[in-house]
Protein backbone atom coordinates (compact mmCIF):
# COMPACT_ATOMS: atom_id res chain seq x y z
CA UNK A 1 0.00 0.00 0.00
CA UNK A 2 1.52 3.15 -1.02
CA UNK A 3 0.99 6.05 1.43
CA UNK A 4 1.79 9.64 0.56
CA UNK A 5 2.61 12.35 3.60
CA UNK A 6 2.61 15.88 2.42
CA UNK A 7 3.70 17.90 5.03
CA UNK A 8 6.57 20.72 5.32
CA UNK A 9 7.94 19.55 9.21
CA UNK A 10 10.65 17.20 9.36
CA UNK A 11 9.89 16.14 12.62
CA UNK A 12 5.81 15.19 11.36
CA UNK A 13 7.14 13.67 8.51
CA UNK A 14 9.80 11.12 10.60
CA UNK A 15 6.93 10.82 13.20
CA UNK A 16 3.83 9.62 10.87
CA UNK A 17 6.38 7.28 8.66
CA UNK A 18 7.39 5.52 11.78
CA UNK A 19 3.89 5.33 13.13
CA UNK A 20 2.65 3.52 9.75
CA UNK A 21 5.58 1.39 9.51
CA UNK A 22 4.76 0.34 13.10
CA UNK A 23 1.31 -1.21 11.41
CA UNK A 24 3.04 -2.86 8.48
CA UNK A 25 2.59 0.16 5.88
CA UNK A 26 6.79 0.41 4.50
CA UNK A 27 5.97 1.88 0.96
CA UNK A 28 5.54 5.57 2.49
CA UNK A 29 6.74 8.37 -0.10
CA UNK A 30 7.36 11.61 1.36
CA UNK A 31 6.38 15.08 -0.21
CA UNK A 32 7.43 18.27 1.86
CA UNK A 33 5.12 21.02 -0.30
CA UNK A 34 1.78 20.70 -2.37
CA UNK A 35 4.01 21.40 -5.65
CA UNK A 36 6.10 18.27 -4.50
CA UNK A 37 2.90 16.39 -4.45
CA UNK A 38 1.22 17.31 -7.34
CA UNK A 39 4.52 15.95 -9.14
CA UNK A 40 4.39 13.11 -7.70
CA UNK A 41 0.98 12.29 -8.65
CA UNK A 42 1.93 13.38 -11.75
CA UNK A 43 4.58 10.89 -12.45
CA UNK A 44 2.38 8.13 -10.97
CA UNK A 45 -0.80 8.82 -12.73
CA UNK A 46 0.20 6.36 -15.71
CA UNK A 47 -2.82 5.85 -18.28
CA UNK A 48 -4.94 6.97 -15.72
CA UNK A 49 -3.93 4.76 -13.41
CA UNK A 50 -2.77 5.93 -9.62
CA UNK A 51 -0.53 4.29 -7.62
CA UNK A 52 -1.34 6.16 -4.13
CA UNK A 53 -3.53 4.17 -2.04
CA UNK A 54 -3.68 7.40 0.78
CA UNK A 55 -2.77 11.01 1.29
CA UNK A 56 -2.19 12.36 4.64
CA UNK A 57 -1.95 15.96 4.13
CA UNK A 58 -0.93 18.63 6.61
CA UNK A 59 -3.70 21.80 6.88
CA UNK A 60 -0.91 24.68 7.81
CA UNK A 61 1.92 24.83 4.58
CA UNK A 62 3.49 27.49 3.45
CA UNK A 63 2.60 28.70 -0.06
CA UNK A 64 -0.78 26.30 -0.68
CA UNK A 65 -2.01 25.10 2.21
CA UNK A 66 -3.69 21.79 2.30
CA UNK A 67 -7.08 22.81 2.34
CA UNK A 68 -6.22 24.34 -1.59
CA UNK A 69 -4.11 21.50 -2.22
CA UNK A 70 -6.62 18.81 -1.88
CA UNK A 71 -9.05 20.91 -3.96
CA UNK A 72 -6.39 20.91 -6.71
CA UNK A 73 -6.03 17.13 -6.04
CA UNK A 74 -9.26 15.99 -6.36
CA UNK A 75 -9.78 18.22 -9.67
CA UNK A 76 -7.67 15.63 -11.27
CA UNK A 77 -9.85 12.62 -12.36
CA UNK A 78 -6.72 9.96 -11.89
CA UNK A 79 -6.53 11.04 -8.30
CA UNK A 80 -9.99 11.53 -7.65
CA UNK A 81 -10.80 8.27 -5.59
CA UNK A 82 -7.02 8.38 -3.55
CA UNK A 83 -8.89 9.11 -0.27
CA UNK A 84 -6.99 12.31 1.82
CA UNK A 85 -6.85 12.52 5.59
CA UNK A 86 -6.11 16.12 6.45
CA UNK A 87 -3.48 15.93 9.56
CA UNK A 88 -4.13 19.57 11.52
CA UNK A 89 -3.92 21.53 14.90
CA UNK A 90 -6.92 23.10 14.53
CA UNK A 91 -9.78 22.48 15.68
CA UNK A 92 -12.34 24.78 14.40
CA UNK A 93 -15.45 23.33 13.06
CA UNK A 94 -15.30 26.12 10.02
CA UNK A 95 -11.66 24.81 9.15
CA UNK A 96 -12.77 21.03 9.36
CA UNK A 97 -16.31 21.51 7.17
CA UNK A 98 -13.88 23.43 4.54
CA UNK A 99 -11.21 20.36 4.35
CA UNK A 100 -14.81 18.04 3.75
CA UNK A 101 -15.88 20.24 1.23
CA UNK A 102 -12.87 19.99 -0.89
CA UNK A 103 -12.93 16.32 -0.83
CA UNK A 104 -10.79 15.36 2.36
CA UNK A 105 -12.44 11.90 3.68
CA UNK A 106 -11.34 12.18 7.12
CA UNK A 107 -9.12 14.42 9.87
CA UNK A 108 -6.22 13.27 12.42
CA UNK A 109 -5.37 15.99 14.75
CA UNK A 110 -1.92 16.60 16.48
CA UNK A 111 -0.45 15.80 18.42
CA UNK A 112 -1.35 12.40 16.27
CA UNK A 113 -2.18 8.91 18.87
CA UNK A 114 -0.60 6.00 16.78
CA UNK A 115 -3.89 3.96 17.74
CA UNK A 116 -5.91 6.62 16.11
CA UNK A 117 -3.99 7.23 12.93
CA UNK A 118 -3.71 3.71 11.92
CA UNK A 119 -7.36 2.82 13.15
CA UNK A 120 -8.22 5.65 9.93
CA UNK A 121 -5.38 5.15 8.23
CA UNK A 122 -6.63 1.14 7.97
CA UNK A 123 -10.40 2.45 7.35
CA UNK A 124 -9.09 5.10 4.47
CA UNK A 125 -7.39 2.00 2.62
CA UNK A 126 -10.04 -0.31 3.08
CA UNK A 127 -12.45 1.89 1.01
CA UNK A 128 -10.02 2.43 -1.13
CA UNK A 129 -9.95 -0.97 -1.46
CA UNK A 130 -13.81 -1.34 -2.22
CA UNK A 131 -13.38 1.39 -4.12
CA UNK A 132 -11.25 -0.15 -6.96
CA UNK A 133 -12.88 -3.36 -6.71
CA UNK A 134 -15.74 -1.94 -7.53
CA UNK A 135 -14.45 0.44 -10.50
CA UNK A 136 -12.97 -2.99 -11.75
CA UNK A 137 -16.62 -4.82 -11.42
CA UNK A 138 -18.05 -2.06 -13.51
CA UNK A 139 -15.20 -1.98 -16.41
CA UNK A 140 -15.33 -5.46 -16.54
CA UNK A 141 -19.01 -5.12 -16.95
CA UNK A 142 -19.13 -2.23 -19.46
CA UNK A 143 -16.65 -4.48 -21.40
CA UNK A 144 -19.36 -7.35 -21.01
CA UNK A 145 -21.93 -5.10 -22.00
CA UNK A 146 -19.91 -4.02 -25.13
CA UNK A 147 -19.18 -7.88 -26.65
CA UNK A 148 -22.71 -8.55 -25.62
CA UNK A 149 -23.73 -5.56 -28.13
CA UNK A 150 -21.29 -6.44 -30.53
CA UNK A 151 -22.61 -10.12 -30.67
CA UNK A 152 -25.93 -8.62 -30.61
CA UNK A 153 -24.96 -6.86 -33.99
CA UNK A 154 -23.52 -9.28 -35.75
CA UNK A 155 -26.28 -12.06 -35.05
CA UNK A 156 -28.76 -9.01 -36.14
CA UNK A 157 -26.83 -8.71 -39.34
CA UNK A 158 -26.77 -12.64 -39.57
CA UNK A 159 -30.95 -12.75 -39.18
CA UNK A 160 -30.94 -10.49 -42.48
CA UNK A 161 -28.38 -12.52 -44.67
CA UNK A 162 -28.97 -15.50 -46.67
CA UNK A 163 -26.70 -17.96 -45.03
CA UNK A 164 -25.73 -19.28 -48.54
CA UNK A 165 -25.59 -16.32 -50.49
CA UNK A 166 -24.63 -13.77 -48.50
CA UNK A 167 -27.40 -11.38 -49.61
CA UNK A 168 -30.19 -9.88 -47.48
CA UNK A 169 -33.02 -12.87 -46.72
CA UNK A 170 -36.48 -12.86 -47.02
CA UNK A 171 -36.87 -11.09 -43.54
CA UNK A 172 -34.73 -8.13 -44.59
CA UNK A 173 -36.68 -8.17 -47.69
CA UNK A 174 -39.77 -7.82 -46.35
CA UNK A 175 -39.10 -4.69 -43.96
CA UNK A 176 -36.85 -3.03 -46.76
CA UNK A 177 -39.75 -3.18 -49.47
CA UNK A 178 -42.51 -1.65 -46.81
CA UNK A 179 -39.93 1.02 -45.97
CA UNK A 180 -39.10 1.87 -49.63
CA UNK A 181 -42.73 1.82 -50.48
CA UNK A 182 -43.44 4.10 -47.48
CA UNK A 183 -41.03 6.60 -48.48
CA UNK A 184 -41.88 6.48 -52.23
CA UNK A 185 -45.28 7.43 -51.52
CA UNK A 186 -43.97 9.67 -48.80
CA UNK A 187 -41.63 11.84 -51.04
CA UNK A 188 -43.68 10.83 -54.29
CA UNK A 189 -41.30 9.17 -55.87
CA UNK A 190 -41.44 5.74 -58.38
CA UNK A 191 -40.41 2.47 -57.06
CA UNK A 192 -39.77 -0.40 -59.38
CA UNK A 193 -39.61 -4.65 -58.11
CA UNK A 194 -38.11 -7.04 -59.92
CA UNK A 195 -38.52 -10.67 -59.10
CA UNK A 196 -35.86 -13.23 -61.16
CA UNK A 197 -35.78 -17.10 -61.26
CA UNK A 198 -33.25 -19.34 -62.35
CA UNK A 199 -34.79 -20.65 -65.41
CA UNK A 200 -35.39 -24.81 -64.95
CA UNK A 201 -33.53 -24.90 -61.50
CA UNK A 202 -35.22 -28.08 -60.18
CA UNK A 203 -33.52 -30.12 -63.15
CA UNK A 204 -30.13 -28.67 -62.77
CA UNK A 205 -29.87 -29.72 -59.27
CA UNK A 206 -30.99 -33.40 -60.84
CA UNK A 207 -28.19 -33.42 -63.01
CA UNK A 208 -25.50 -31.88 -61.62
CA UNK A 209 -26.40 -31.94 -57.78
CA UNK A 210 -27.19 -29.78 -54.75
CA UNK A 211 -23.80 -28.93 -54.25
CA UNK A 212 -23.10 -27.46 -57.66
CA UNK A 213 -26.58 -26.33 -57.76
CA UNK A 214 -25.76 -24.02 -54.51
CA UNK A 215 -22.41 -22.40 -56.41
CA UNK A 216 -25.22 -21.96 -59.26
CA UNK A 217 -27.19 -20.12 -56.73
CA UNK A 218 -24.28 -18.08 -55.09
CA UNK A 219 -22.80 -16.91 -58.77
CA UNK A 220 -26.27 -15.84 -59.77
CA UNK A 221 -26.47 -13.48 -56.73
CA UNK A 222 -23.00 -12.29 -57.24
CA UNK A 223 -23.47 -11.35 -60.54
CA UNK A 224 -26.42 -9.81 -60.05
CA UNK A 225 -25.41 -7.97 -57.19
CA UNK A 226 -22.70 -6.50 -59.12
CA UNK A 227 -24.51 -5.29 -62.04
CA UNK A 228 -26.81 -2.69 -59.64
CA UNK A 229 -24.93 0.55 -59.22
CA UNK A 230 -26.32 2.50 -56.32
CA UNK A 231 -26.09 1.81 -53.02
CA UNK A 232 -30.29 2.09 -52.04
CA UNK A 233 -30.39 -0.96 -54.64
CA UNK A 234 -31.30 -3.25 -52.86
CA UNK A 235 -31.03 -7.50 -54.17
CA UNK A 236 -32.57 -10.65 -51.50
CA UNK A 237 -32.79 -13.67 -51.82
CA UNK A 238 -36.58 -14.23 -51.98
CA UNK A 239 -36.55 -18.66 -51.47
CA UNK A 240 -35.45 -21.49 -53.29
CA UNK A 241 -33.81 -20.12 -56.58
CA UNK A 242 -36.14 -16.64 -56.68
CA UNK A 243 -34.40 -13.88 -56.46
CA UNK A 244 -35.72 -9.83 -55.96
CA UNK A 245 -34.57 -6.49 -56.23
CA UNK A 246 -35.45 -3.23 -54.82
CA UNK A 247 -34.94 -0.27 -57.07
CA UNK A 248 -35.69 3.14 -55.15
CA UNK A 249 -36.62 5.91 -57.70
CA UNK A 250 -36.48 3.83 -60.65
CA UNK A 251 -39.81 3.71 -62.83
CA UNK A 252 -40.94 0.58 -64.89
CA UNK A 253 -38.50 1.67 -67.74
CA UNK A 254 -35.29 2.03 -66.04
CA UNK A 255 -36.52 -0.71 -64.04
CA UNK A 256 -36.74 -2.44 -67.24
CA UNK A 257 -33.35 -1.72 -68.33
CA UNK A 258 -31.58 -3.15 -64.86
CA UNK A 259 -33.53 -6.31 -65.16
CA UNK A 260 -31.79 -6.75 -69.17
CA UNK A 261 -28.50 -6.03 -67.78
CA UNK A 262 -28.93 -8.77 -64.80
CA UNK A 263 -30.54 -11.43 -67.74
CA UNK A 264 -27.92 -10.62 -70.07
CA UNK A 265 -25.33 -10.78 -67.40
CA UNK A 266 -26.13 -14.36 -66.21
CA UNK A 267 -26.22 -15.66 -69.85
CA UNK A 268 -23.22 -14.43 -70.37
CA UNK A 269 -21.46 -16.31 -67.53
CA UNK A 270 -22.14 -19.54 -70.12
CA UNK A 271 -22.97 -22.10 -67.17
CA UNK A 272 -23.70 -24.92 -68.66
CA UNK A 273 -27.22 -26.37 -68.37
CA UNK A 274 -27.55 -29.61 -70.36
CA UNK A 275 -31.19 -30.10 -69.02
CA UNK A 276 -32.43 -27.06 -69.47
CA UNK A 277 -35.80 -26.50 -71.83
CA UNK A 278 -34.63 -22.84 -73.26
CA UNK A 279 -30.79 -23.10 -73.72
CA UNK A 280 -28.07 -25.03 -72.69
CA UNK A 281 -26.56 -22.92 -70.51
CA UNK A 282 -27.55 -20.98 -66.93
CA UNK A 283 -30.62 -18.27 -67.90
CA UNK A 284 -33.14 -16.23 -65.58
CA UNK A 285 -36.15 -15.08 -66.20
CA UNK A 286 -37.61 -11.58 -64.80
CA UNK A 287 -40.51 -9.76 -63.75
CA UNK A 288 -41.01 -6.21 -63.28
CA UNK A 289 -43.79 -4.62 -61.29
CA UNK A 290 -43.62 -0.64 -60.22
CA UNK A 291 -44.82 2.27 -57.90
CA UNK A 292 -45.77 5.16 -59.14
CA UNK A 293 -46.85 8.23 -57.44
CA UNK A 294 -50.33 8.14 -56.67
CA UNK A 295 -50.72 5.05 -56.33
CA UNK A 296 -52.54 3.42 -53.41
CA UNK A 297 -51.09 0.01 -52.79
CA UNK A 298 -49.32 -2.14 -50.24
CA UNK A 299 -46.23 -4.21 -50.59
CA UNK A 300 -48.16 -7.29 -51.14
CA UNK A 301 -49.32 -5.83 -54.28
CA UNK A 302 -45.72 -4.17 -55.88
CA UNK A 303 -45.06 -8.12 -55.31
CA UNK A 304 -48.19 -9.39 -57.25
CA UNK A 305 -47.14 -7.51 -60.12
CA UNK A 306 -43.69 -8.35 -60.56
CA UNK A 307 -45.06 -12.23 -59.69
CA UNK A 308 -47.40 -11.56 -62.86
CA UNK A 309 -44.98 -10.15 -64.58
CA UNK A 310 -42.64 -13.37 -64.25
CA UNK A 311 -45.19 -15.73 -65.15
CA UNK A 312 -45.14 -13.77 -68.02
CA UNK A 313 -41.53 -14.41 -69.17
CA UNK A 314 -41.68 -18.04 -68.09
CA UNK A 315 -45.30 -18.28 -70.63
CA UNK A 316 -43.15 -16.54 -73.35
CA UNK A 317 -40.36 -19.44 -73.32
CA UNK A 318 -38.22 -17.94 -70.03
CA UNK A 319 -34.58 -15.94 -70.76
CA UNK A 320 -36.47 -12.96 -71.06
CA UNK A 321 -37.89 -9.54 -69.09
CA UNK A 322 -41.67 -8.84 -68.79
CA UNK A 323 -43.22 -5.53 -67.70
CA UNK A 324 -46.19 -5.77 -65.97
CA UNK A 325 -49.02 -3.60 -67.69
CA UNK A 326 -46.26 -2.29 -70.02
CA UNK A 327 -44.25 -4.57 -72.14
CA UNK A 328 -44.56 -8.48 -72.48
CA UNK A 329 -40.86 -9.34 -73.39
CA UNK A 330 -37.97 -7.62 -74.28
CA UNK A 331 -38.88 -7.81 -78.07
CA UNK A 332 -41.59 -5.84 -77.33
CA UNK A 333 -39.30 -3.35 -75.47
CA UNK A 334 -37.29 -3.15 -78.70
Amino acid sequence: MSILIVDDSLFSQRTNRVLLESGGYDDIIIARSAVEAYQFLDQWSVNGKETIDLILMDIIMPDVDGIEACRMIKQNKAALDIPIIMVTSKTEKEELQLAFSVGAMDYITKPVDNIELLARVRSAIKLKKETDCRKSRELELLEVTRQLEAANETLQQLSLRDGLTGVANRRHFDKELADELNRAKREKTPLSLLMLDIDFFKLYNDNYGHLQGDDCLRMVALIAQKVLKRSGDSLARYGGEEFSVILPNTNSVGAFAVAEQIREAIENLQIPHVASKCKDTVTISLGVGSFKPGDDILPADLIKRADHALYQSKEAGRNRVSTFGLFKSMKDWR
